[in-house]
């Protein structure tokens, strides 16, 4: 391969004719399969006398190669063998790869990087062992140019392996019996350095120890000995001073390499402490030792630290977000644990005042933000992925945290607060941070009576009149602390009506953008917590809702969307006039929402915002069928938008659309949607099978005339399930597919005779594949149970028709399975289809299968055991359907004292510790507690297959049919079906009648004696219902006496 050609192709690529770089892309394409292609492209980026355009054009296209044909691509028979590179070549790129990353400038050497985790990926230890010693011959030489790229190919061997399960990370841990001492020694000598390039390599040699250790901690690597290396390593950098950096700006100075090194030894030592040191909390039980261990070695040294970084900022000295933000986290877990808290206590209210409160008050330059860009200050404010990069959240958590668990630091905490509310010379800054404190503790102090009943006084005194206030950000944190307080009880409803009118008015009336938004989101929580809160705005609901439309389209806030959703659902009848208008804003906004780029993530989530309250609109006005035909042009036209163009982030909102515009009737614009959507699942859709059945179950269901009149409809959705069911995309789309088609089954009745076949071929064919779940045996099954109950004689005839000579047939091979798999059927459903299936079978008469006398005995104890789990099932169901929600506990919650520790219940060996603790608090209260707690999952298999079993739901059984319908006139009653056909028997096939019912034991007879009194209750009741439907029993009118005599 020619390195002058290819260069000159690369430099083509970069040219500013477009033609010419079509011209060169083109050439690539054709020539890329060539052997030596691929390590000529190597060298050319690797060319030092070659301009840094040409070359990172070169590593650019070489990363990309590399990611999509470095390994070997399965493929089906018949279809052609996609590109890998040649094994000659990938033997090159193997050899030289991390010579390349060592020598190559940092842009290029962020590509190679990629390049190497792929290699990593795909071929170590297996053909690539060679790896591990490439790292340690440069780790090992003198020359610190070779470090960071051994360090960079390390940190990429140690993040493909960084989630694996621990018996997945032996070649890792192999490879680090070797490297790891390498790294601890390199890093010993780079301590002592303090140039920027050092500090580099210092940071990179945390980032390949954090990945190597985040997520599992490999005990028989990393011993006692060698943590406790590390964690001192962590311990001085977090120490030590950072040079003067005040010649920065702020975003520069969070960059700052010692800074960000800072960053990551702290980032090691949280992470240590809350998955592997916090006992009682750990991750696993195999580091519950190592945690008891941990707290006492390393909680006094590691605090010292963590206090003295506070320190230094409560002094104003400048110390990084990241840094503020991980010394919080640490301390907030070290509030849990008695040892570490008796180290913290003294400090605690220091903490608060001089560090939690700046903190959380309003600074400068949020000031400056508001000014210049209130979208931006909107965007930070709400973004989730923003709260690692400001240590607000991790002050508000400590706060809330140490209040709630430590007994005698609320108080602290409220006089602090209360002094600056009440101080005059408090500024607007500072009644900020008071008021976002109150705020953040509120779930606190309504759970402590003491406070709870001074709530509503406190509202109306410190919080209503900051909305006078000429300070924007004071006007928003009313309406924020507001919200926080949604769940207080009010007890004088002028309060409530204060509140309500304050928040609207700020939401109507103020000029301020982050004040609109902050009293939307503070009215949606009033709406949902307060049963009064909707009278008090109903008569403005219609500007509500127009402004509030105007704000989501300006700040394309996700939150809003809530917002929006929670009025549409609670004024729905005041909203039927402005429907049509509400549903064709939103459909604009996520158009404009779509054609803006930046901020991809959180376009994403609006976007998915305005369709969920684009359906939600649809749902509430359901209704409405006025309403709906205005709305339904409006959504197809969305829905059509996103699928011709293969939108797939939001086909999972999009199918949920199509369900609602085709729930009650189905429009001729919505039959040209079900091509759409075939087109679609043929394109991209297969992973969407789930999310598109509720709406291909609409097709069937809602109007299942016109589904048959088009045969291209049923064979569409047909095809729909063969895919699925031939192509192994996993066994729970496998069982939506089967599912499907015993509802179309089932749906129409003697109507489809001519594709019965193709169901019950399709069934069966992948019974004879390998079936990993009962779910998919047991829903293939049903698919043909269904083809009996549709037509009996055309099934077996069909089943006749697959049979080979001289083998079994395949009938009887079906029916043997069937009983064998009985108690694999779960919910009511599966075992109503069950029974009526087995009835349909024993009531054939002469056109029997042969099997059925081989199987006769089989046949009604597995019908009884199908009734035994129906029983318990609607029990089940009627239980379900008589509990009542339980009111929330609103006790107050106990804090803990200086000398206990707190729980995790999602802890390894809470139940031990809960036990221990309720003998202690016992012990001390002068009584011995002799009861055991028990896990529930340490009960026998038995019984939890036994509950299983007692389901009366299964996930499918929501996709009804016919045979389901129980408030039907004509509804079928599988008691009462099996009850006319045992009874039909034994009148007139004697013989068959003995053949079935000879062999019963006396428990089965008995069980049997009491379906047929079922029937009977069952046929009982529903007369007595449909009497009641009818008008109901008529009693003649008596007065009530005003009292009764009992007796003579």
């Amino acid at each position: 391969m020619e390195a002058q050609k290819l260069t000159e192709l690369l430099r083509a690529t970069i040219d500013p004719n477009p033609e010419q770089r079509k011209a060169a892309e083109d050439q690539l394409a054709q020539i890329h399969k060539i052997i030596g292609f691929v390590p000529t492209i190597l060298q050319i980026v690797m060319q030092t006398t070659l301009e840094q355009p040409v070359r990172q054009a070169g590593a650019v296209y070489l990363k990309n190669l590399i990611n999509s044909s470095w390994s070997d691509h399965e493929t089906k028979p018949g279809e052609p063998i996609p590109f890998s590179i040649h094994e000659q070549d990938r033997a090159m790129i193997r050899s030289a790869i991390v010579d390349a990353i060592v020598h190559a400038p940092e842009l290029i050497r962020v590509q190679l990087s990629v390049c190497v985790n792929t290699l990593i990926k795909a071929d170590f230890p297996g053909r690539w062992p060679q790896v591990v010693d490439n790292i340690s011959i440069y780790l090992q030489n003198p020359d610190v140019n070779g470090w960071n790229g051994a360090l960079l190919t390390m940190y990429q061997l140690v993040k493909t392996y960084e989630y694996k399960r621990f018996e997945e990370r032996t070649p890792l841990n192999e490879a680090m019996n070797l490297l790891l001492p390498m790294i601890y020694q390199l890093m010993m000598q780079l301590l002592n350095d303090q140039s920027e390039q050092s500090v580099l390599l210092q940071k990179q040699i945390l980032k390949i120890y954090y990945a190597l250790t985040q997520y599992s901690l490999p005990l028989e690597l990393i011993t006692k000995e060698i943590f406790s290396q590390w964690m001192e390593i962590c311990r001085q950098i977090a120490d030590r001073a950072v040079p003067d950096c005040t010649h920065l700006d702020d975003d520069e100075r969070t960059e700052f390499p010692y800074w960000k090194t800072k960053k990551w030894a702290l980032h090691i030592m949280v992470r240590m402490f809350e998955r592997y040191g916090s006992p009682s909390n750990v991750v696993s039980e195999k580091y519950q030792k190592f945690a008891e261990w941990y707290l006492p070695t390393f909680s006094s040294g590691v605090l010292e630290v963590m206090l003295k970084i506070l320190d230094q900022y409560r002094n104003r000295v400048y110390v990084s977000p990241r840094v503020l933000t991980d010394v919080l986290n640490y301390i907030k877990i070290a509030v849990s644990h008695a040892y570490t808290w008796k180290l913290i206590k003294p400090h605690m209210v220091a903490v608060i005042q001089d560090v939690v409160f700046p903190i959380m008050s309003f600074t400068d330059s949020d000031q400056e933000l508001w000014e210049s860009d209130p979208y931006e200050y909107i965007r930070l404010k709400f973004d989730i992925f923003e709260d690692y990069a400001t240590p607000v959240p991790a002050a508000q958590s400590l706060l809330h945290s140490v209040c709630k668990k430590r007994k005698g630091i609320l108080p602290k905490a409220m006089a602090t607060i209360m002094q600056i509310i009440t101080s005059p010379n408090a500024d607007n800054k500072q009644k900020d941070g008071a008021l976002h404190m109150i705020g953040t503790l509120a779930d606190v102090l309504l759970k402590k009576e003491v406070y709870r009943d001074q709530v509503e006084s406190m509202l109306t005194t410190y919080v209503f009149p900051e909305f006078q206030n000429p300070a924007g950000h004071m006007r928003a944190r009313a309406c924020w602390v507001l919200h926080y307080f949604c769940d207080v009880q009010i007890k004088n409803p002028q309060v409530l009506a204060e509140t309500m009118r304050l928040t609207t008015n700020a939401l109507l009336t103020d000029k301020e953008l982050p004040v609109k938004v902050e009293a939307a989101i503070g009215l949606q929580m009033f709406l949902s917590s307060q049963d009064e809160a909707p009278r008090y705005v109903e008569s403005q609901i219609k500007e509500i809702t127009k402004e509030l439309l105007t704000i989501i389209r300006e700040t394309e806030n996700e939150d809003l969307t809530n917002v929006m959703q929670k009025i549409v659902c609670t004024f729905t009848e005041q909203l039927l006039p402005v429907a049509t208008e509400i549903c064709q804003h939103l459909a604009t906004t996520f158009s404009q929402v779509l054609e803006s780029e930046e901020g991809s993530d959180e376009k994403a989530i609006t976007a998915m915002g305005l369709l969920n309250t684009i359906e939600t609109l649809l749902s509430v006005m359901e209704e409405h069928p006025d309403v709906l035909l205005n709305l339904h042009p409006i959504v197809i036209n969305v829905v059509g938008h996103i699928f011709q163009h293969n939108i797939t982030d939001f086909y999972e909102e999009t199918f949920s659309l199509v369900y609602d515009l085709t729930a009650k009737s189905i429009s001729s614009e919505m039959w040209q949607m079900l091509e759409l959507i075939y087109q679609v699942f043929k394109k991209d859709g297969v992973d969407y099978f789930i999310d598109i059945m509720p709406a291909l179950h609409n097709y069937v269901t809602v109007d299942t005339p016109a589904f048959l009149s088009n045969p291209n409809r049923l064979l569409a959705i047909l095809d729909m399930c063969k895919t699925m069911l031939t192509n192994n995309p996993g066994e729970d789309p496998e069982c939506h597919a089967a599912k499907l088609m015993e509802v179309i089954i089932l749906q129409c009745k003697g109507q489809i005779d001519s594709v019965i076949h193709m169901f019950v071929e399709l069934a069966l064919s992948r019974l004879t594949r390998e079936v990993q779940s009962s779910e998919l045996r047991t829903m293939c099954l049903q698919v043909v149970i269904a083809a009996l109950y549709y037509n009996p004689q055309l099934l077996l005839s069909i089943l006749d028709k697959m049979s080979q000579p001289n083998n079994e047939p395949i009938s009887s091979h079906f029916i043997k399975q069937w009983l064998h798999d009985t108690d694999c059927f779960l919910g009511i459903h599966d075992r109503k289809l069950c029974v009526l299936g087995l009835c349909t079978l024993i009531s054939l008469g002469d056109a029997k299968p042969q099997v059925l006398s081989e199987v006769a005995v089989k046949i009604v104890p597995a019908l009884i055991l199908l009734f035994d789990g129906l029983k318990r099932a609607y029990e089940s169901r009627a239980q379900e359907e008589e509990e009542e929600e339980e009111d929330e506990d609103n006790d107050d919650c106990e804090a803990l004292s200086s000398d206990e520790d707190e729980m995790d219940d999602m802890a390894p060996n809470y139940l031990d510790k809960l036990a221990d603790f309720a003998k202690t608090k016992g012990t001390a209260a002068g009584f011995e507690v002799k009861a055991e707690l028990k896990d529930d999952d340490e009960d026998s298999d038995d019984e939890a297959e036994e509950s299983v079993g007692d389901l009366n739901e299964t996930g499918l059984e929501t996709f009804t049919t016919p045979i389901d319908d129980e408030e039907n006139d004509s509804a079928i009653d599988e008691y009462w079906t099996f009850k006319e056909v045992i009874t039909a028997l034994s009148a007139q096939d004697q013989v068959w009648y003995s053949l079935l019912t000879s062999n019963l034991t006396p428990d089965q007879a008995k069980a049997l004696q009491e379906v047929v009194v079922t029937a009977d209750q069952r046929k009982a009741a529903k007369e007595s219902k449909l009497i009641e439907k009818q008008g109901g029993f008529a009693f003649p009118q008596t007065t009530v006496p005003s009292s009764f005599k009992f007796g003579s």
